[in-house]
């Protein structure tokens, strides 16, 4: 019966949602400078959030540490809106004053993900004011820390109990291009930190040089690496050489305090992605046994985990996605780690589809098309009121 009706639900969502309105937010929301790391402006953030929600009249608004929950309508039975709201470092303090060139909207944040919680926040909303909740409601989730595995966020809710109750699915406004993400890759990631002795250049000979006490490993993680990237994934995932598995040596890397003193430290990360077909207890034993001798810190270790496409929710999210944009989206598998993890762990089933660009994302250039942010709050308007009718 609803396909029936899902030209005429189509059109009464559409004069509800405001382009321009959801324009407006995002930009207040890029102008926030929510740097992470470290973790800047969260409560700007929050305060900003949550007077939008108050605003639009949500329901039990309220802040859980760092984060914010909402929900419209009501019941037990639940379809999850995350995201989060802090963004990586920028290259420039320009990429915090947004602008408009053309049909995108320019700034940190754009893509990934702000534009997606005006989007989102704005769909729940208009489902809402419609009557369409019949059997559940929508539940609204706002986490920081999402760029550095979630202590603050998505963790902090699941560690209290707070983290997918009730729930028949989640969605989340990641910039996938258009794509649906079911699927991510594990993570192991580590800081390794060899200790040495400082002393004078001049007498060095009474130090413990510690970067080259690390060098002989660091040779052999290179070794690793090539070993590892020989590997491919038998997911779907676009381009071909984003199959292959994952092991980035030196984001951050740092040794010692002067180039005239023997340094005392060394030390630097190594993030490795593991593809669904690979052993995450076999890969982390790999990594320790490479640095023998090293003090170990684990940053995140996370699990593959995946959402069959063939679920109701996904099927339901493909169809509107089809039905707005004119192209069937195809599943694939996100090159990274997602949020959905955390849901998926419950047994609810989670997907990423968002109105950004991965391609831009945590660029200097980021940017987001504005009608994809419309057409993906109609998406997700349309997707709540099939799975709650």
């Amino acid at each position: 019966m609803l396909a029936l009706n899902t030209k005429r639900l189509s059109s009464r969502l559409r004069e509800r949602l405001s382009e321009p309105v959801m324009l407006d937010l995002t930009k207040r929301l890029i102008l926030i400078p929510s740097e992470n790391p470290p973790g800047n402006h969260y409560e700007e953030c929050v305060r900003t959030l949550c007077d939008e929600l108050e605003r639009l009249g949500f329901d039990e608004v309220r802040r859980e540490g760092a984060c914010v929950l909402a929900s419209a309508g009501t019941g037990p039975r639940t379809l999850y809106f995350s995201g989060h709201y802090d963004v990586v470092p920028a290259q420039n303090r320009g990429q915090f004053q947004p602008h408009v060139s053309g049909a995108n909207l320019f700034g940190r944040g754009s893509s990934d993900m702000k534009s997606g919680l005006a989007a989102m926040i704005h769909a729940a909303a208009a489902v809402r004011d419609e009557g369409l909740l019949k059997t559940g409601r929508i539940g609204i989730v706002l986490v920081p820390d999402e760029e550095t595995a979630g202590p603050r966020g998505s963790r902090y809710l699941e560690a209290r109990g707070l983290l997918g109750r009730g729930g028949i699915g989640m969605l989340t406004p990641e910039p996938t291009g258009g794509v649906i993400w079911n699927a991510n890759r594990g993570a192991i990631s580590l800081r390794a930190t060899m200790r040495g002795k400082a002393s004078h250049v001049g007498r060095q000979f009474e130090g413990v040089n510690a970067f080259e006490c690390a060098v002989p490993a660091m040779a052999r993680l290179l070794d690793l690496k090539n070993e590892v990237e020989l590997r491919e994934t038998q997911c779907n995932i676009a381009p071909a050489a984003a199959r292959k598995s994952i092991m980035m040596l030196g984001g951050r890397a740092e040794a010692g305090t002067n180039f005239n003193v023997t340094p005392d430290f060394c030390s630097f990360t190594i993030d490795r992605r593991i593809n669904p077909e690979e052993n995450l207890e076999e890969e982390k034993l790999r990594l320790r046994d490479t640095l023998d001798g090293f003090e170990i810190e684990t940053l995140q270790e996370e699990p593959t985990t995946a959402t069959p496409a063939g679920d109701p929710l996904g099927v339901i999210l493909s169809r509107h996605i089809t039905s707005a944009t004119g192209k069937e989206p195809a599943f694939e598998m996100c090159p990274g780690l997602l949020e959905t993890r955390f849901y998926a762990a419950y047994g609810v089933p989670a997907f990423a589809y968002g109105p950004g660009l991965l391609t831009v994302s945590h660029g200097p250039d980021e940017f987001v098309p504005i009608r994809n942010i419309f057409r993906c709050a109609l998406i997700y308007a349309l997707t709540a009121a099939e799975m709650l009718r």
